[in-house]
């Protein structure tokens, strides 16, 4: 089987960038710095120009717009929280209680109902999104189909019930999901051996390159400095120092996910192990015949994904390819990065083998591998922190469900930059501390005994048709501090 391996990701390469753009660095003070070329660094530029048209903002980036997880992820703008919502909501009833007039105490909401209005507001940035590449021309291959998440054994089934149960808690509406038996499951994607599933339908597909390429495409028309092949270095109030000089600013933005550790400074959020990068991996097949689209259905170009604890997801891409992701090879020892994407051959050969459990007559060639890096804190919740002694912000530890919280995560920001009181500054992610971190060799020990666990487990549950979730599992989630 010959195939790419590497190069960023199959969305990167489908749609090459102009030349990388260096730009000359400012001279001037800026009024706001961003370092990270991704989606939040993206965002963050575009709603600063919205509210500021006369700010001088300038981009930092090491290599090109979109070359981390923003340009390589499986294409998910969801309404999933980028975090476990149980924790989010324990620490707000803490707060609540250490201090009754503080500002999440004086905002009214307990644990529940702030995340409920977290909920919402990812409800809305989904929309925003979508606004915004209709008004700007941004041709990002997006489609509203919704996601579905699919059950294949009885044990899968049960925790399908648990989910729906817990999104009603926090905030979903019988108009942002539906319960699915196996048949009308089936008449969506015609997935091997489907039980029944949950179909959300404020999802869309997306090609993440196409999404960021036309950001920055429009951030250039406005005004907005990027400097790509530029690493920044270390970072402390009023500046950045990079590889190729420094960079003044009244207000930074630290923007770098997985790729935290790449920079030094007294940064809020980042200080010691609170986040490390964890990789997913993903495949891309070649465009399939009509044949096998008549077979297998996904006319609405759903995302796709399971209950599996070592769970994938998929998109039928615009030009007629599956792409599924998933685990893998999930962590470098001393937190390594993954460079420019390239697979074991083992985990493309475990995706593979996961496509065609799916979809058992399909018969399919993988066109390109690749891997990209999550920024993930201990509790596996994102947050969004500003010190306004340095104004200096961060946002960070989205885990895997970016492509819409970056969104949202770039308007807090610069809600919090700005020092007013609003909806956003009091969600439950501002200033919302994980934990830190195990030492080495603790950290890569617990992290692939995780992910080893997780997979003795679906193995087991398929193998004893189980109607719960095993004992194991559930370890291996509190373990992690997954478990809601």
């Amino acid at each position: 089987m010959s195939y790419f391996n590497g190069e960023a990701s199959h969305w990167l390469a489908a749609s090459p960038a102009d030349d990388v753009d260096p730009a000359p660095l400012p001279r001037e003070k800026q009024d706001l710095v961003i370092v990270g070329g991704g989606l939040t660094g993206l965002w963050s530029a575009y709603y600063a120009r919205q509210a500021h048209p006369d700010w001088e903002i300038t981009i930092i980036e090491a290599r090109h717009i979109g070359y981390g997880a923003s340009g390589r992820n499986g294409g998910w703008l969801s309404t999933l929280l980028p975090g476990n919502r149980t924790k989010f909501a324990e620490a707000v009833d803490r707060a609540r209680k250490n201090d009754p007039t503080g500002p999440v105490g004086s905002a009214g909401l307990d644990g529940v109902a702030s995340v409920s209005a977290f909920q919402s507001a990812l409800f809305d940035s989904v929309d925003e999104v979508l606004d915004v590449c209709e008004a700007e021309g941004i041709d990002a291959h997006q489609v509203r189909g919704g996601h579905i998440d699919i059950a294949q054994t009885e044990a899968g089934l049960a925790r399908l019930r648990d989910l729906e149960s817990g999104n009603e808690q926090f905030g979903y509406g019988p108009e942002d999901m539906q319960s699915l038996d196996a048949e009308a499951t089936r008449a969506r994607i015609n997935v091997d051996g489907a039980l029944g599933s949950l179909y959300f339908p404020g999802t869309a597909a997306i090609d993440p390159a196409l999404l960021t390429r036309g950001l920055g495409h429009v951030l250039r028309e406005q005004g907005v400095t990027i400097c790509e092949a530029t690493s920044a270095r270390h970072i402390r109030k009023n500046s950045v120092a990079t590889d190729r000089g420094p960079v003044r600013a009244d207000t930074i933005f630290v923007c770098l996910e997985g790729y935290s550790d790449t920079v030094g400074g007294d940064l809020p959020g980042l200080q010691g192990r609170q986040v490390i990068p964890v990789f997913s991996s993903t495949i891309a097949t070649e465009p399939l015949p009509d044949e096998a689209w008549a077979s297998i259905g996904w006319e609405g170009r759903e995302c796709l994904g399971d209950t599996a604890h070592t769970f994938i997801y998929a998109q039928r891409t615009a030009d007629g390819r599956i792409a599924l992701g998933g685990r893998g090879a999930p962590y470098a020892f001393r937190s390594g990065l993954p460079g420019d994407g390239e697979v074991p051959a083992e985990v493309v050969d475990l995706l593979a083998g996961r496509l065609s459990s799916l979809f058992p007559d399909l018969d399919f060639e993988v066109a390109h591998a690749w891997r990209g890096a999550l920024g993930v804190t201990r509790d596996w919740c994102a947050g969004v922190f500003f010190d306004s002694s340095q104004r200096i912000g961060v946002a960070r530890g989205y885990a895997g469900h970016g492509v819409t919280a970056t969104h949202l995560a770039a308007k807090t920001l610069l809600d919090r930059a700005s020092g007013a009181s609003t909806p956003l500054t009091g969600l439950p992610w501002n200033d919302h501390f994980s934990g830190q971190w195990e030492p080495e060799p603790i950290r890569w020990l617990g992290i692939r005994s995780m992910y080893k666990i997780f997979g003795i487990a679906d193995s087991w549950e398929t193998a004893i048709g189980a109607k719960k979730t095993s004992l194991l599992a559930q370890f291996g989630s509190r373990l992690a501090g997954l478990h809601e």
